[in-house]
């Protein structure tokens, strides 16, 4: 009997048939996929940054503007030409030292939220936090001239310094920064009263201080 070989039929239905993407679909599903990750971690570098420059720019200024202020008395006036007359390296052990005489309150406030006292451990730590990056802005504004005396801090400021301009200028065109300075403003209103009388009680004990220590 001579062998009857046929090709199989391509119209035949197969075993374990069902519905399949094809791989063209897979390929814009993942596709489609990818660039909504993309737009999500966008989104989220975005605010990040726009949370860091509104930092600098409504927090780490006006914190050594303030600072700088008390170079108008004699001590302070004093200490920071001191500093100011470091060699680049000193300068350097000078301006990260503020880290290290804060990191005991913030063991303090680790210490307070272990034994339950959240609220006391929270307003020692923010309370270092401010007071840590006034005196950190205060000490570079002071010591900046050495330390880009230094080589390898001098290369990493020049690569530094145009990135985050380019950042803070893609961050200014950010819808985050835009609600932000709309939320900076209406804290402003609400807070302009109360502002205004703390800058008239800082002035007053200002004055009594600097006619006990006499001015620069």
């Amino acid at each position: 009997m001579p062998n009857d070989i046929r090709p199989p039929d391509p119209d035949a239905p197969t075993p374990h048939s069902g519905p399949r993407f094809t791989d063209s679909r897979v390929t814009r599903l993942t596709l489609g996929g990818l660039r909504v990750l993309a737009r999500a971690a966008r989104l989220l570098l975005q605010t990040l940054i726009a949370l860091i420059i509104v930092f600098e720019e409504w927090g780490w200024r006006p914190l050594a503007a303030a600072l700088a202020q008390l170079a108008r008395l004699k001590p302070i006036a004093w200490l920071e030409a001191q500093i100011q007359r470091l060699p680049p390296y000193g300068a350097l052990l000078v301006f990260g030292a503020p880290s290290l005489l804060i990191l005991p309150l913030k063991l303090v406030a680790v210490v307070l939220i272990a034994s339950g006292r959240e609220f006391e451990a929270t307003l020692l730590f923010i309370g270092a936090k401010i007071v840590g990056t006034a005196i950190v802005a205060r000490l570079f504004q002071l010591t900046e001239a050495q330390l880009l005396q230094i080589p390898w801090f001098a290369r990493a400021y020049a690569v530094f310094m145009p990135w985050k301009d380019a950042l803070t200028a893609w961050i200014h065109e950010s819808w985050p920064w835009r609600y932000a300075r709309i939320v900076k403003e209406r804290v402003r209103r609400f807070m302009q009263p109360l502002a205004s009388a703390i800058r008239a009680e800082a002035a007053a004990l200002f004055a009594r201080v600097k006619g006990w220590l006499g001015r620069a």
